[in-house]
């Protein structure tokens, strides 16, 4: 299984404001920039699915299971 290192330049990328956290707001930033209409609803749906503490952003720890669970 893939340690959380393994994830944590991927992690990064969107982490714009580099707080250790992933919100709605800088995944659709990231999403938008590669002209996805759609880009708030979708990262907010993505947020979900991987938000497993409820606080509507993602921790490395998060990303780093939810990354595993798709392997």
């Amino acid at each position: 299984m893939p340690e959380s290192s393994e994830y944590a330049a991927s992690f990064a990328l969107v982490d714009a404001d580099g707080d250790g956290r992933i919100s709605a707001e800088e995944l659709a930033e990231l999403m938008g920039s590669s002209g996805d209409p759609a880009a708030r609803e979708r990262a907010e749906a993505l947020i979900s699915l991987m938000d497993a503490d409820g606080d509507r952003l993602i921790t490395l720890e998060e990303y780093t299971r939810f990354m595993n669970e798709r392997s």
